[in-house]
């Protein structure tokens, strides 16, 4: 078995680690969005 092939792999034997690696991934591209927004308001 090869590296590349075992996310893959045990994404198939485990398909709710699917949707939880996406929430994941929104939450924390949400997180981003809102940080970044934040610091360009602030100012001297």
């Amino acid at each position: 078995m090869s590296d590349k092939d075992t996310m893959k792999d045990y994404l198939a034997k485990h398909p709710r680690m699917i949707g939880v690696l996406f929430t994941l991934f929104v939450l924390l591209s949400q997180a981003g969005t809102v940080v970044a927004g934040t610091n360009s308001q602030m100012g001297p």
